[in-house]
């Protein structure tokens, strides 16, 4: 099935390559199409990733999967690229594809970006053994989450009597009241028996009336199932096992924690057979590959002495060595190669001497070409690619290997010997080419000095250039004694380690998966942006982007390296609306480690300058170490205050102000850490140095009318909840309007105690119990809302993009203008 699977989705990503090839060559001038185009390419390399990463997840066979994950890093980062591509045409993290996805029949739920398992998967053992050593030196330190324990106040005997008796009381009161209603309806019973007096009751007319109500009754319950039946059919309601887990399910589950050990099995094997098969071939076809080489090079030295009349120079091993003469060449080309080298030596040597005075002319004819081409104005082109070659050389070996390949003999799927051994060989070949390669210099050297004769000449200058390079290598040496010390160098990374955990610096992040910040996608998105309106974004916008920017980046080593560099993001909304929770999900999702250095937390922490440089200093040293790893900065306005409050000056909240931009420039590609500042007072804090520091800024909404909608179901079922008929869920949802997600949870926490969760089978959920705890709440108002937007208009992408619609707008009016002339 997975094999299946994976040969119609390189099918898919063969077809795609070939589309993307033809029409990237092509230079556009249309917005409106170059976007169309890049949106399509967006959605259909996430259709692949979505199968890529289930195909990698399932699939048993190691080679295979060697060539799978290759192949899903490289449409990962492509996907990156294009998402950075759009960023830069369209100028919003925002985008909308309604009209697209209409065409290409996909819903948007089929626009979500998984995220591969195996960022967890590979590390589980190092992130477990990580956590029980970050928790015992939490509960060493009494830092550890503990549960609330509720102070107990003691009481003289006498009250505690007191509040006994009136319980006592209450209770006998309770029982009396039912006991004296009883003895009431008793006698009003008899009283209307005497006031109608004794009379026989005719018994035909009693069964008439026993039928009457109960054929209503049957008549009633019909009717409600049969509204049930056609709500369920309509889609409007769940069946009734919507909810419970299915055997199948079950059962697949079963069979993914099968395969999980499958892997683990055939990946060990593997792993052992790389080793014993280069020993075998070590043994058995070592000293053929050392005689042939060794023969090769011979007739070579032979050959070249024949034509040139001298020896040739045998190449460095910088270079490739031997490798360098006989990669896929017959002996004429080598020898005409040698002689070609030789002339285009002399002609190099006669070229610098004409060149160095026509520096400054090329200088001027460079920036002539550049100028030229604005003016023209040439159409809109991709820029290069990083990740298309990566893809394409998977797509190649695929092709070749595994499109036609024949595994009936291998049907439990493990390693191909075959295989490995011709990877062996290579591997092999060249490291028994450099013990080759040391051989035949010598015997070159030899041969040198027996046929020309010039033995002291060769001497002297072999000692020259060996002095020289002596004194550089001391050069090189003293230069690296320069460099500025580390001032932990004598410390371990355990230690450093502890140190962090003990001042609170070093946290352990809550077990928050992304897909536990709920939401829905915003359906008006294209139609709001035809009539010229930016819409707020969705929960599901918002949680893509963390996707993107966060979770893939810090994953994978080879997207981080190459893709587009995200080394810092601003997370800027109201409060309650998850910002911190979509920070915790980040560390979750990657397995990363959580750096607290918000302006509250180190507070009185590694006094002075000196000491805020050793923090900075062994945080990033821990970070690089232990990577991945978030730094968060909580309420990071305070860093950037315009004016410190006189409350918080003790606090020293800029402390990081200045040091912030410089650890931004020493991370390097390699390093997978990534900055997050959460805030909800942007506007308290000075822009320009604010969005210097954050490369990404996302607006972080209330939810909206279908976020809340999905919102409350989920919740309420969450914590015990039963949703019935008696519920309205849409009418929660509209009555909440401006209350964040924060509020919702509180609320359905505050209504579903354990008490009201045993009630609900004779006394279901009704909107009004939440209403009631909701109106003790303040709302995030459209005014704050609307200040979240003037401010992110001020920011260089808010600019940007408000230039670029009043350019269309200008556009738009002159050509309805010559409309109305015409």
């Amino acid at each position: 099935m997975y094999n299946k699977m994976w040969h119609q989705t390189q099918e898919a990503l063969n077809s795609l390559l070939d589309n993307e090839s033809q029409k990237m060559m092509k230079p556009q001038r249309n917005q409106v199409f170059i976007f169309q185009m890049l949106a399509t390419f967006y959605i259909k390399y996430v259709q692949i990733f979505r199968n890529l990463e289930n195909v990698y997840d399932q699939i048993v066979h190691p080679q295979k999967r060697t060539l799978i994950r290759k192949i899903l890093d490289g449409v990962m980062g492509r996907i990156l690229e294009l998402k950075n591509e759009m960023v830069e045409l369209e100028l919003t993290e925002f985008h909308y594809f309604d009209d697209i996805l209409q065409d290409l029949k996909l819903i948007p739920q089929q626009l979500d970006i998984p995220i591969p398992k195996y960022f967890l998967k590979e590390k589980l053992e190092v992130i477990k053994g990580r956590e029980k050593i970050l928790a015992q030196l939490l509960a060493n330190s009494g830092l550890g989450i503990t549960e609330k324990k509720y102070p107990v106040k003691p009481i003289p005997l006498e009250e505690a009597v007191k509040l006994i008796q009136v319980a006592e009381r209450a209770r006998q009161g309770r029982l009396r009241a039912m006991f004296m209603k009883q003895i009431y309806l008793q006698e009003h019973r008899a009283k209307q028996a005497r006031l109608l007096g004794e009379r026989v009751a005719d018994v035909g007319t009693a069964a008439l009336c026993i039928q009457k109500v109960w054929r209503g009754f049957h008549q009633c319950k019909r009717t409600e199932r049969e509204r049930e039946e056609e709500m369920i059919f309509l889609g409007m309601n769940p069946p009734p096992l919507f909810n419970e887990v299915s055997a199948a399910v079950i059962q697949a589950d079963r069979v993914t924690h099968l395969r999980d050990k499958v892997q683990v099995k055939h990946e060990e094997e593997y792993r052992d057979a790389l080793v014993t098969i280069k020993d075998d071939l070590k043994l058995i076809e070592g000293p053929n590959i050392k005689e042939n080489l060794q023969d090769q090079i011979r007739r070579w030295f032979i050959e070249c002495r024949h034509l040139t009349g001298t020896f040739p120079d045998y190449p460095k091993e910088e270079e490739g060595g031997s490798a360098i003469i006989f990669s896929n060449k017959t002996r004429q080309q080598v020898i005409e190669d040698i002689i070609a080298s030789q002339e285009e030596e002399e002609k190099n040597k006669k070229k610098k001497k004409e060149e160095k005075p026509k520096k400054g002319k090329k200088g001027k004819a460079k920036k002539e070409t550049k100028e030229k081409n604005k003016e023209e104005g040439e159409g809109w082109k991709m820029s290069p690619s990083v990740f298309l070659h990566m893809m394409e050389e998977g797509n190649n070996v695929y092709k070749d290997l595994w499109k036609n390949k024949d595994e009936s003999w291998n049907v439990p799927q493990g390693y191909d010997p075959e295989l490995i051994k011709e990877d062996k060989r290579k591997e092999l070949e060249s490291e028994i080419r450099l013990q080759v390669d040391e051989l035949m210099r010598q015997e070159l050297k030899n041969l040198k000095l027996a046929v020309n004769r010039e033995k002291e000449l060769s001497g002297k200058t072999g000692r020259r250039k060996g002095s020289k390079k002596n004194k550089k290598e001391k050069g090189k040496k003293w230069k690296v004694g320069k460099k500025d010390k580390d001032p932990t160098a004598d410390r371990t990374i355990e230690s450093l380690y502890k140190e962090l955990v003990e001042e609170g610096l070093l946290i352990q992040a809550l077990k928050v998966n992304l897909s536990d910040y709920i939401g829905e996608y915003s359906y008006l998105g294209t139609t709001l942006r035809q009539m010229s309106t930016e819409p707020m974004p969705s929960l599901l916008d918002v949680r893509q982007l963390i996707t993107l920017y966060g979770i893939l980046p810090l994953g994978s080593e080879a997207v981080h390296e190459k893709a587009p560099s995200v080394k810092s993001l601003l997370l800027a909304g109201p409060s309650g609306v998850g910002k911190k929770l979509l920070v915790h999900a980040i560390c979750t999702e990657t397995g990363a480690n959580l750096f607290n250095l918000s302006a509250a937390n180190i507070a009185g922490k590694y006094p002075g300058k000196n000491g805020l440089q050793m923090m900075l200093h062994v945080v990033l040293k821990v970070a690089r170490q232990l990577q991945p790893s978030v730094v968060w900065i909580g309420d990071t306005e305070k860093t950037f205050y315009k004016k410190v409050p006189s409350a918080e000056r003790k606090m020293e909240p800029k402390r990081l102000k200045k040091q912030l931009p410089k650890i931004l420039k020493l991370l390097k590609p390699d390093d997978r850490i990534l900055i997050v500042g959460t805030t909800q007072r942007p506007f308290d804090a000075e822009l320009q140095p604010f969005c210097k520091v954050y490369q990404k800024i996302i607006l972080v909404p209330r939810p909206d009318y279908a976020s809340r909608y999905v919102l409350w179901k989920e919740i309420i079922q969450r914590n015990g909840g039963v949703i019935t008929g008696a519920l309205s869920i849409s009418c929660l949802a509209k009555i909440s309007d401006g209350f964040t997600q924060g509020h919702i949870v509180q609320v359905v926490k505050e209504v579903l105690t354990e008490r009201r969760i045993r009630q609900q089978s004779h006394k279901p959920l009704t909107a009004v119990e939440f209403v009631t705890s909701l109106t003790s709440m303040s709302p995030v108002y459209q005014e704050e809302e609307e200040s979240f937007k003037d401010w992110y208009a001020k920011t260089p992408m808010g600019k940007k993009r408000a230039l670029a619609l009043k350019g269309d707008n200008k556009e738009n009016d002159e050509k309805d203008k010559g409309k109305e002339k015409e």
